[in-house]
């Protein structure tokens, strides 16, 4: 009986045409979808925007809001000022028109006396101003007249007293107590038509003062007194502009 070996396996059958086929059109359309890619990737990179370049136009926004900004605030304090300007304008027209008033009546009682035609009367206190100098100081301002003697020069001293409330209860200060100065002289006056005298008074604190006596003292003849409430004497318009 002889003896045998292994049988030998029979050789693998070589790959058909196809199957080759096929397998190269995979590998060349894999390289073509990377090349695809690849290409795509650079022109991203070629003509895409890099990061940096958003960061001028971000600060010339900026610049622009800022400028708005400062041009809102401009125009926005422009027309404040504007508003106040005339506030202030018409304030002042206001005022004018009153000072203007107040030298019309005066004009008036002065044109009266040079052309004669003025009711002779004796001495007295055509107008009364109180002024408000800070506090408890008050400049005060009376006009005298007199034509009854038209060719005599009266003369004398004014003083003032001021009747007020204060802690409930009504006080009367003379003189020397609103000038704080005992036996204070009175302001002298002397004219032949009419004269202006000024002076200052000081209220005592807490004092509500009421009404006001203009006292003449002339140096020969009868004392004469006139009373104003103070609310009139002082919102009269003062003659000297000071109002």
């Amino acid at each position: 009986m002889s003896e045998t070996g292994p049988t030998p396996a029979p050789p693998s059958a070589p790959a058909s045409p196809a199957r080759q086929g096929k397998g190269l059109a995979y590998a060349v359309i894999v390289v073509f979808l990377l090349a695809l890619a690849f290409g795509a990737w650079g022109l991203w990179r070629v003509f895409a925007p890099a990061p940096g370049d958003a960061r001028p136009q971000l600060r010339v926004q900026q610049a622009r809001i800022g400028t708005l900004e400062q041009q809102v605030a401009t125009l926005a304090r422009s027309d404040q000022i504007s508003r106040d300007a005339n506030r202030d304008l018409q304030r002042t027209l206001a005022e004018r028109d009153e000072e203007i008033a107040g030298l019309r009546a005066d004009l008036a009682f002065y044109e009266r006396f040079v052309a004669g035609t003025a009711p002779r009367h004796g001495l007295g206190v055509q107008a009364l101003q109180l002024q408000n100098e800070g506090g408890r100081a008050w400049h005060f301002a009376a006009t005298l007249t007199q034509t009854a003697t038209r060719d005599a020069v009266n003369q004398g001293r004014l003083t003032l007293s001021v009747e007020g409330s204060r802690g409930g209860r009504m006080q009367h200060l003379d003189w020397a107590a609103l000038r704080q100065q005992p036996n204070a002289p009175g302001v002298a006056y002397a004219f032949k038509y009419f004269q202006q005298v000024e002076g200052d008074v000081l209220l005592p604190p807490g004092l509500q003062p009421i009404r006001v006596t203009a006292h003449l003292q002339p140096d020969a003849g009868e004392a004469v007194e006139q009373s104003f409430t103070w609310r009139d004497a002082a919102s009269a318009p003062a003659a000297d502009g000071r109002r």
